[in-house]
């Protein structure tokens, strides 16, 4: 959530901030705004609304000139959407300006403290608690003063600062919040996470959290809070601007849906040895014997992650025999979690940001349990923190409402069970016949795919009604859980997953007359109960909306609407189930007129708890 660019070198910094911030705009936020010093004066802009609004006030003012800026946009947390709170925020007596990410847990006592010095505020916000307790303890050394202010705060930061008074410094810090600096030829570009930086350079590193880094134009330099030097180790990032253009598709979201097929095949690429009948996952190398050893899993994960998580549960008990449970992040930690010998916690997240799941895995860490990491974002925290892990490999995902990046984890985390379970009991043989189904799921996924004409038909249908059902059993009930997600998220039309199952035991009573109901009702173990099911349903008046295997020939007895996909085996089944659950999403929020990439109150990457 909330994104920062800074820039520093000798080019104009407004129209490259402004660029950076709509490339962050993804990640969630309801007002922005940008500071520069231009002729050792600060100049600064802010608005309520998009990035295009805060551009329009610019263009209002003649532009800024300086070369020196930083820019922000605000997620509300501390304080309403209003001018008012935006960032950047300044002190009232040495030209300090300021953007933040986080939240500083004590800025109450902060803010009296600092009123009883004689400050005085305009804003709700705790970020202006740092600013001006950055420039009450500012003795002409802005860097001296950050590190001094951020030995005083509690909480989650990722800042950058400017001073009137030192020109050709930039400020920036991290503890909790992602940030990194891009190196360029005599300029650096500062930002929450890649997308901002790599149309200007492919070199940069992440700061670890309690670095600061002091720029200028002639170079930079790396310390600790408390003044340790800091050695970064500048890498290529593993992006390029084709992957976060949006081409000829009209949402990103669309274009998330449509690459699976071709991501997860990149998944999937180097990992296959079907000759010896095994997974190779390279980030787990180091740990396979204490792996083999493992007698419990923990997965923990919040949204989307989460249902990634439940089925990575069916797969660990299905495939690999060890016992597994998941955990909401949120809650695993404020709970006394009991966390035995040879536990393997892992944490699923796309951003390897997310503040709850980051807290749980460490406090399982933290009481003796291995930690794995499965998230996309190279260098993210959690990979960092974490003893090993996976990467996705699905590419940056754009869209706030998550598609490809689920079909990725649940792609590594069925790599995962067979690769225990190869370990544990499984032949080479069986793992082998496993493995080429598994190859299969993308060009499986790109016949799903083709029903997108047919889903759109079908979402048209039922786009006007208010509460809609997605049940399933199995393995499928977290992909219904998902599928509602994403009605929810992106149409706010009010949708319910559940247990087809645990209909019957109180959320039957919704049912009315032509309430959608979708099923997910491939072949397999239950069938014959998801049928009985999807009777008690149409038995009440409901539609039915089935998501079924090709050539099934009696769901269409029984259903008003069917949506094929291809035969697979039942635990490679949530990937193909849940494309036209995506498609539905999608349609539903076109249809109802709205922003699909950026859903109303929704941050992409949650790094506050």
């Amino acid at each position: 959530m909330c994104g920062i660019v800074a820039y520093i070198g000798g080019r104009t910094a407004e129209p490259l901030l402004i660029e950076g911030l709509k490339r962050l705009e993804y990640r969630g936020y309801d007002s922005a705004g940008i500071a520069t010093i231009e002729g050792g004066a600060l100049r600064v802009a802010r608005s309520v609304g998009r990035v295009s609004e805060l551009e329009e006030r610019l263009h209002e003012a003649g532009g800024f000139a300086g070369s020196l800026g930083i820019a922000h946009t605000r997620w509300a947390t501390h304080g309403g959407v209003n001018e008012a709170n935006c960032h950047p925020h300044r002190d009232d007596r040495n030209g300090i300006a300021m953007v933040h990410n986080g939240i500083i847990e004590n800025y109450a006592s902060l803010r009296t403290y600092l009123e009883e010095k004689g400050h005085t505020f305009s804003s709700e916000t705790d970020t202006e608690v740092l600013a001006m307790l950055i420039g009450e303890l500012y003795e002409d050394d802005l860097e001296r003063a950050v590190k001094a202010a951020l030995r005083e705060v509690t909480g989650a930061y990722a800042i950058a600062v400017i001073c009137e008074k030192e020109p050709g410094t930039l400020v920036v810090a991290r503890k909790g919040s992602p940030l990194m600096v891009g190196v360029g030829n005599g300029e650096y570009v500062v930002a929450s996470d890649a997308s901002a930086i790599v149309a200007h350079t492919s070199q940069a590193f992440p700061l670890a959290d309690y670095n600061v880094v002091r720029i200028t134009r002639e170079g930079f330099r790396t310390s600790t809070i408390d003044d340790t030097p800091v050695t970064p180790k500048i890498s290529q990032l593993e992006l390029d601007l084709e992957q976060i253009e949006i081409g000829t598709f009209s949402h990103f979201m669309q274009k998330e849906i449509f690459e699976q097929p071709k991501v997860l095949a990149t998944t999937l690429r180097g990992r296959i040895d079907r000759n010896e009948g095994r997974v190779v996952l390279g980030g787990l190398a180091n740990f396979s014997k204490e792996l083999v050893k493992a007698r419990r899993f923990i997965l923990t994960a919040q949204g989307t992650a989460l249902h990634s998580a439940m089925i990575g549960e069916y797969l660990l008990e299905d495939l690999a025999k060890i016992s597994a449970e998941v955990e909401f992040g949120s809650e695993f930690r404020y709970r006394n979690p009991i966390i035995e010998e040879n536990t393997v916690v892992v944490g699923v997240s796309q951003s390897g940001e997310t503040a709850d799941t980051l807290s749980a895995v460490i406090e399982a860490k933290d009481r003796g349990a291995l930690a794995l990491g499965v998230v996309n974002v190279v260098g993210s925290t959690m990979a960092r923190e974490t003893d090993a892990g996976v990467y996705l490999r699905v590419g940056p995902e754009i869209g706030v409402a998550s598609t490809k990046a689920f079909t990725g984890q649940v792609m590594v985390l069925t790599m995962l069970a067979l690769y225990m379970a190869r370990r544990r009991f499984m032949s080479p043989d069986v793992c082998a016949r496993c493995l080429t189904q598994l190859e299969a799921v993308p060009d499986k996924i790109a016949r799903a795919l083709e029903t997108n004409d047919r889903v759109r038909q079908v979402t048209e249908r039922y786009v006007d009604r208010d509460n809609w059902l997605f049940l399933g059993r199995g393995y499928n009930y977290p992909t219904a859980l998902e599928g509602a997600l994403k009605l929810k998220e992106i149409s706010y039309i009010h949708a319910e997953g559940m247990p087809a199952a645990e209909m019957k035991h109180g959320p039957i009573a919704l049912i009315d007359d032509g309430m959608p109901a979708v099923f997910i009702a491939n072949q397999g173990r239950q069938y014959e109960k998801v049928m009985s099911n999807i009777a008690e349903v149409r038995s009440r008046g409901g539609h039915v909306i089935a998501v079924a295997t090709e050539g099934d020939t009696e769901i269409a007895k029984v259903a008003e609407e069917v949506l094929y996909i291809p035969e697979c085996e039942e635990f490679l089944s949530p990937m193909l189930a849940v494309v036209p659950l995506q498609l539905m999403a999608y349609h539903a929020a076109v249809l109802r007129g709205h922003d699909v990439d950026k859903p109303r109150n929704l941050a992409k990457s949650v790094t506050v708890e």
